[in-house]
C-alpha cells in the first residue's frame, strides 16, 4: 500500500526555488562564510590578537613591499640623541664657554660638582632616567617591515582588524534588524488585527517616524543618547527601523483576519492572542524573514555611517566604520589598505546578503514560478 502524496510546505518550496538560483547559492555560502568568522571571531579563534603592535607604523601590504626607512629584518632603528653631534649656534654668546665647560667635565657629570662645589638636586633622578633609557635602546624592537594587507598607525594587522571589525558591524546589524522586525510585526500585528481606535494611534504613530528622514531620525536618536557603545547603535537602529516591517505587517493581518481559519479558530474560543500569533503569524512570517534580511544590509550601512560620524563604537571597539574613519586620515599619507581592506569587506558582505534577499523573496512569493 502506498502513501499518501502530502504536498511540500511554503519553506520546503521556497528551499527548491533556492537550490535552482546559482547566484541565490553563491550569495547564501559568502553570507554564511561572514557568520563563521563571526562566531571564530567571538569565540577568540581568530583576530584574538588584533590589537598586537606586530608591525611597523604603517606597514605596507607585502606584495607593496617594505618602506626604504626599515631594515630588511623588520628592526625598527633607534637613534641615540647623545651620539648625534649637537649643531653650533653661531649666534649663542655663550657658545664657547659651554662647549669649554663640556670638554673639562668630559663624560662625567660629577666633574662639575668637584670644581665648582654645585650640587644638582636632580643629578639622581636622571642619572636613574638615563640607565632606563639605556636599557630600552638595548631592546632593539623587532617587528615586521611588511604583512600580507599591511598594517595601521599602531601596527596592528589589517586582517585580523577586519575580521574583527566586521564582527561588530554584522553584530549590531543582526540584533538591531530582529529588535526592529520584533517591533514592527508586534504593532503590526496589533494594529491590523484589532483595527479601530487602535489602528488609528498606531497609524498616528508611524506617521511621526516616517515624516523625518531616517539618517535624521537616527542622528537625532544618537544625539539624545549621548552615549557610545554597541548597545547604544543597536537601540539607535532598532527603535528608529521598525516602520517598514509595521507597514507591511500591517496590511497582512488586515487582509488575514477575514479569513476562514481565523473565524474557525474564533468559534472554538480561542483568545485574541492565540489568534494573532498562534494561526495568523505563521502564514505572515515570510514577511518578517524577509523584511529582516532587508533591515541587516541596511542597519550595517547605517552602523558604518554612525562610526564615521563619531556616534558610534565607542574607542578601543573596531568596527569597519571605525575603520573607514580613521583611513580617511590614512588615505592623505597614500595609505590606502585599511580603507580597501573595510570596504571590501562591507561591499562583498552587503552585495552578498543584498542578492540572497532578492532570491529569498522570490522564493517565498507564490505568484513566482
Amino acid at each position: 500500500m502506498s502513501k499518501p502524496h502530502t504536498s511540500p510546505g511554503l519553506w520546503a518550496l521556497a528551499w527548491r526555488r533556492l537550490r535552482g538560483d546559482k547566484i541565490a547559492m553563491v550569495s547564501l555560502a559568502l553570507v554564511g562564510a561572514f557568520f563563521l568568522l563571526v562566531l571564530a571571531s567571538a569565540s577568540g579563534l581568530v583576530a584574538s590578537n588584533w590589537e598586537d603592535e606586530v608591525a611597523v607604523s604603517y606597514a605596507p601590504p607585502t606584495f607593496v613591499g617594505a618602506d626604504k626607512d626599515v631594515a630588511a629584518d623588520g628592526a625598527i632603528p633607534l637613534a641615540d640623541e647623545r651620539s648625534a653631534p649637537t649643531p653650533v649656534n653661531v649666534l649663542d654668546p655663550l657658545a664657547d664657554d659651554i662647549a669649554e665647560l663640556r670638554a673639562q667635565m668630559g663624560s662625567n657629570p660629577s666633574a662639575g660638582v668637584e670644581m665648582y662645589g654645585v650640587t644638582d638636586p636632580l643629578a639622581d633622578d636622571l642619572t636613574a632616567l638615563r640607565a632606563g633609557m639605556g636599557k630600552a635602546k638595548k631592546l632593539v624592537t623587532h617587528k615586521a617591515a611588511t604583512l600580507p594587507f599591511g598594517a595601521d598607525k599602531w601596527g596592528h594587522d589589517i586582517i585580523q582588524k577586519t575580521i574583527k571589525g566586521g564582527e561588530t558591524s554584522i553584530v549590531v546589524g543582526l540584533v538591531a534588524a530582529l529588535l526592529a522586525v520584533v517591533l514592527g510585526t508586534l504593532f503590526g500585528a496589533v494594529s491590523g488585527y484589532f483595527g479601530g481606535v487602535v489602528d488609528d494611534f498606531f497609524n498616528w504613530f508611524y506617521s511621526i517616524f516616517t515624516s523625518i528622514p531616517s539618517i535624521l531620525m537616527i542622528l537625532t536618536v544618537a544625539a539624545v543618547l549621548q552615549q557610545k557603545g554597541v548597545l547604544t547603535i543597536v537601540l539607535i537602529l532598532g527603535l528608529t527601523g521598525w516602520t517598514g516591517p509595521y507597514r507591511l505587517i500591517r496590511a497582512e493581518y488586515i487582509k488575514h483576519k477575514a479569513r476562514e481559519y481565523v473565524m474557525a479558530a474564533d468559534a472554538i474560543g480561542a483568545s485574541h492572542w492565540r489568534k494573532m500569533f498562534s494561526h495568523i503569524f505563521p502564514n505572515v512570517s515570510h514577511v518578517a524573514l524577509v523584511q529582516m534580511s532587508i533591515l541587516v544590509v541596511g542597519f550595517i550601512k547605517a552602523e558604518v555611517i554612525l562610526s564615521f560620524l563619531g556616534f558610534g563604537v565607542p574607542v578601543g571597539t573596531v568596527s569597519w566604520g571605525s575603520m573607514l574613519n580613521e583611513a580617511q586620515n590614512e588615505l592623505i599619507l597614500g595609505k590606502w589598505w585599511q580603507l580597501t581592506a573595510a570596504a571590501t569587506a562591507m561591499a562583498v558582505l552587503v552585495t552578498a546578503f543584498s542578492l540572497f534577499t532578492d532570491a529569498l523573496r522570490d522564493a517565498l512569493d507564490p505568484k513566482v514560478k
